[in-house]
């Protein structure tokens, strides 16, 4: 029988407003959710609070936000620094689900990314966690609303961690060499410690895109390229449900 899902409210990072987008007023929306690192001094805000987009007045640049107080502060977006915007939104969570940590929480020791099973649950927002190091961790939703489902991680996000068998997704049209290159092929492949099974839209383009090199190397370093050529992948090829299918054999995959 099913667990009953529990709807809970979290809070998601704003993706599409960059560093430079977050010193203007047009892009802050009534309703956002931000969190001040640093916290201001000036304007009584002390480092790690919360507080709720009232208003922004594009012309004058400045963002009005109410404080869990009540009280209302003004400001030019441009003079504060350590700013993450955030949109509320709701998920559905239940017993057995895997969940992810998106921000980090020193007072309980919870690192960015750190993944963990919801083991209790309840109408209130209650959650006990068995984090996957095997610590328990019991918190209301309320005062850690940084949660979301945990079946799929970035790339960036599994660095350090394994996985008996891993499932690698890879779009080749959206992706420039930033994001697809051979740093990401050694990332993502090498959290298996038995079997990774890379899907893409096209494996012609992909191998092309996971052979760049955008790492800065020194005149020593370079020389060391004919080492590093040893450990590539070598794929072998099936098409599955519309998509090329690579499963990548030999090293990087047993431990």
């Amino acid at each position: 029988m099913p667990y009953r899902e529990h709807d809970m409210t979290v809070l998601v990072v704003r993706q599409e407003i960059t560093g430079a987008d977050r010193q203007w007023a047009a892009q802050y929306e009534p309703g956002d959710v931000v969190r001040y690192t640093r916290g201001s001094k000036t304007h009584g805000i002390e480092a790690g609070e919360y507080a709720r987009v009232e208003h922004a007045n594009e012309k004058e640049n400045l963002v009005t936000v109410k404080r869990k107080n009540g009280e209302q502060v003004s400001y030019d977006p441009r003079r504060l620094h350590g700013v993450t915007l955030y949109r509320e939104t709701e998920r559905g969570f239940s017993q057995g689900d895997r969940v992810q940590f998106t921000a980090p929480n020193r007072e309980r020791h919870i690192a960015n990314r750190e993944l963990g099973t919801i083991e209790k649950i309840d109408d209130s927002g209650n959650l006990q966690l068995r984090l996957d190091s095997g610590r328990a961790l019991a918190f209301n939703i309320r005062e850690n609303p940084h949660l979301d489902y945990g079946y799929a991680v970035t790339s960036h996000s599994s660095q350090g961690q394994t996985a008996d068998r891993v499932l690698v997704h890879i779009d080749t049209e959206r992706a420039g060499e930033k994001l697809v290159n051979r740093r990401l092929a050694y990332v993502a492949v090498s959290r298996g410690r038995y079997d990774a099974q890379v899907y893409t839209n096209d494996k012609g383009q992909l191998a092309q895109q996971l052979g760049r090199d955008v790492s800065h190397q020194s005149a020593i370093e370079a020389s060391r390229d004919s080492v590093s050529s040893a450990h590539t992948i070598q794929p072998s090829c099936t098409r599955t449900q519309g998509q090329e299918h690579t499963q990548a054999e030999g090293h990087g995959i047993s431990r």
